[in-house]
């Protein structure tokens, strides 16, 4: 069991640190909201990856693998949900930009409120199928034998969901140390620009792979 906890921790915090949409809303929201913001998403995205295991190990995330049409319209849907982050972002910095010009250091999209940030990590991790389809096809290759499914299914997502935390929350203090550097004008715009472009690319990406 414990050779299994090690080799499962180092895979799935080799996936953690891989970039993806839960670093970029973690990023984006330390930087409109601070620290507090940044951390309340890595926890929001680290509770969707607990969902998913939780789903796993009762066998839901296995039905949505098989049933193609249940599959596709959560995907659509993140897929939408990462556009409209992304569209919101695009049209909050237009919007911010033309009411106050040349104002340095001043941020240009809403700020979120920690319960907001965790409800966006949260629904970025929920939305996205392929957590989920991570727990069904490489959870059973660390399960060993003479261990309950369920339980150690379940362990193996609550230290999934605990690395993913950690790495993220660590993201978010690394970020919030340099906010004065990521709220210059110029930085600001490109960050909030570059943001926004990848969660709509990501958003169309997702959403033609589904159609």
């Amino acid at each position: 069991m414990t050779t299994a906890v090690i080799s499962f921790s180092l895979f799935a915090l080799l996936v953690t640190v891989t970039p993806g949409p839960d670093t970029l809303l973690v990023l984006r929201n330390c930087m409109r909201g601070g620290r507090f913001s940044g951390i309340a998403t890595a926890l929001g995205a680290a509770a969707g990856s607990l969902a998913w295991a939780l789903a796993a190990a009762v066998g839901l995330a296995a039905v949505l693998q098989r049933w193609d049409v249940a599959f596709a319209a959560i995907r659509l849907a993140g897929a939408v949900y990462l556009i409209f982050l992304g569209v919101q972002s695009l049209w909050a910095y237009r919007r911010g930009a033309g009411s106050r010009p040349g104002i340095p250091g001043e941020l240009t999209g809403p700020i979120p409120t920690t319960g907001r940030a965790f409800r966006q990590g949260l629904l970025s991790c929920l939305l996205n199928p392929k957590v989920g389809i991570f727990f069904v096809a490489v959870v059973p290759q660390f399960l060993p034998d003479g261990h309950s499914t369920l339980s150690t299914t379940l362990a193996l997502g609550f230290i999934d969901a605990a690395i993913a935390a950690l790495w993220l929350t660590l993201v978010a203090v690394f970020a919030a140390r340099m906010l004065t550097w990521l709220r210059r004008p110029r930085v600001n715009t490109a960050l909030e620009r570059t943001a926004a472009g990848v969660l709509v690319a990501l958003g169309v990406g997702t959403a033609a792979e589904t159609l």
